[in-house]
């Protein structure tokens, strides 16, 4: 594939229905600071096409847990990131965007939130189904077009009602709610809404989370998850692998303007094109799931059924791969009465809290893989294993104690109370790397096929075959697009970094 289809790709498989509705609703909420979460992608997605593409290409990959499996050897490591891979899908993805995508069908059309979500699936299966990946990602730069031509109206649409973005502060922070609670700040709007850096301790977004915390949580997203890895790994070559991950990038700036400003002005006004945002959030929907459903498919046929089926047909593998996506969509949809009930209606805040607590070993994981020779397979797997316990601890606890009612004294536990979620994945991460590090240097160092083409310091040790088109990329492009790439990097670096000192 070529750099452009899958930039766009990449854009438009992160942003979902449920990251579409998600954005606006906090925006909505709380203002801008949201925007930290697409900003933050800049420099993961560099670190994916520069850093990690590279290393996957050099091991010879197909799948994040086939990395692993030969990274450190054995088969339990592997079955573990291919369960716990399918089990975010279904949290934090596919229930969201069907779920996010239903709410706005019933709330536009009156429909039932149940029917919508059937006509949705019916809708997206009549082209999932057909296609492979390549038929994905180009559906995916379609809809990509109509998602932002449809944010873009929305947005004049927007403006023009208020008179301007000097008018958007004044206009938020009057538009109060007509049911109030007296003598509280009860979904008043923040003092803080135009900030983007907001206090560390008791701030809802606390900047240290949304530098820190957050990239962890993005390195998670762009850097080893299979929906966003398979579609830099179709590129032709290293320079279409960059060129795709900075085209996403920029597109990456483009919410703040086209979804959580116009999410902050839906406090006081309720624009029309009824018909267009349909489009644009069935765009978003469909292109978020179909990559979610072709990539979990890959997951499970190639690194558990597999295993058990080493001679399985090219046909039985396809048939394995759309029943088992027939059953993650019926347990997202059965998922979804939990998810309505979560974090006060923000569905933002819900899907990036799961992922706080199952996401940072898998990160801490990773980049010890891929940066540490000595990192080895007992401390991978007992690093994820006590990441697992306390980051569901952690889960079960927030869904046990939901958050009370604004205006209401907060009983829960100090852990939930006091440690903010984004905080939580900074500790998370650090208590796995710990775990990984003691370990690994009180058993055995990993063996030298281990090693070979599989850590940044050893890149293409010995030529490999892989079976990814991508394998010449490591051959070398022509300098003159790698020098290309680079320079846009430094660009895309520069803007990144003035948005966020403007905004701060």
């Amino acid at each position: 594939m070529a750099w452009w289809p899958i930039g766009a790709s990449l854009f438009a498989s992160s942003e979902g229905s449920g990251l579409f509705i998600g954005l606006a609703g906090t925006g909505a909420a709380g203002g801008i600071a949201v925007a930290g979460f697409e900003w933050n992608a800049t420099y993961v997605l560099l670190a994916l096409a520069w850093v990690f593409v590279p290393v996957y290409v050099s091991s010879g990959i197909v799948t994040m847990p086939e990395y692993l499996g030969r990274r450190f050897g054995g088969e339990r490591i592997r079955m573990y990131l291919s369960a716990l891979s399918l089990m975010l899908s279904v949290f934090t993805k596919i229930s969201t965007d069907l779920y996010s995508g239903a709410l706005f069908i019933q709330v536009c059309l009156g429909w039932n939130l149940y029917l919508s979500t059937v006509l949705m699936l019916v809708v997206t299966a009549l082209y999932t189904i057909a296609g492979g990946l390549a038929a994905v990602i180009y559906t995916d730069t379609l809809q990509t077009f109509i998602m932002i031509i449809g944010a873009v109206i929305l947005t004049i649409t927007a403006f023009n009602k208020i008179g301007g973005y000097n008018n958007l502060e004044g206009v938020y922070l009057k538009a109060i709610p007509s049911k109030i609670i007296p003598n509280t700040t009860c979904h008043l709007p923040r003092a803080d809404a135009m900030h983007l850096f907001r206090d560390p301790v008791a701030g809802d977004l606390p900047w240290p989370g949304m530098t820190l915390g957050l990239t962890i949580l993005a390195t998670w997203y762009w850097c080893t998850d299979q929906v966003i890895v398979q579609r830099s790994l179709s590129a032709k070559n290293l320079s279409h692998a960059k060129g795709a991950s900075i085209l996403a990038s920029y597109l990456k700036m483009l919410p703040m303007i086209f979804i959580i400003l116009p999410g902050m002005i839906s406090r006081a006004l309720y624009p029309g094109l009824r018909g267009l945002m349909i489009a644009v959030m069935m765009a978003a929907l469909m292109s978020s799931l179909t990559s979610i459903f072709n990539s979990s498919s890959t997951l499970f046929t190639i690194d558990i059924w597999r295993k058990y089926r080493r001679r399985a047909s090219e046909k039985e593998l396809l048939l394995v791969g759309r029943i088992v996506t027939v059953i993650l969509v019926i347990v997202s949809v059965v998922w979804i009465p939990i998810l309505q009930s979560a974090n006060s209606g923000q569905l933002y805040v819900y899907i990036q809290s799961v992922t706080s607590y199952l996401a940072p070993p898998v990160t801490a994981i990773f980049v010890l893989a891929v940066f540490w020779k000595r990192t080895n397979e007992m401390g991978a797997f007992w690093g994820l294993m006590v990441g697992l316990v306390v980051g569901l601890t952690r889960m079960i606890m927030e869904f046990a104690y939901p958050p009370p009612r604004c205006g209401v004294y907060d009983p829960r536990p100090a852990v939930l109370r006091n440690v903010h979620y984004l905080h939580f994945a900074i500790i998370l991460c650090l208590l796995t790397a710990v775990v990984v590090v003691v370990i690994s240097l009180l058993s055995a160092p990993p063996t030298e096929d281990q090693i070979r083409n599989l850590t940044w310091w050893s890149l293409n040790q010995d030529k490999v075959d892989p079976e990814i088109p991508l394998r010449k990329a490591l051959d070398g492009p022509t300098p003159f697009w790698s020098r290309f790439c680079c320079g846009n990097a430094i660009l895309l670096m520069c803007i990144n970094i003035f948005f966020y000192a403007y905004f701060a």
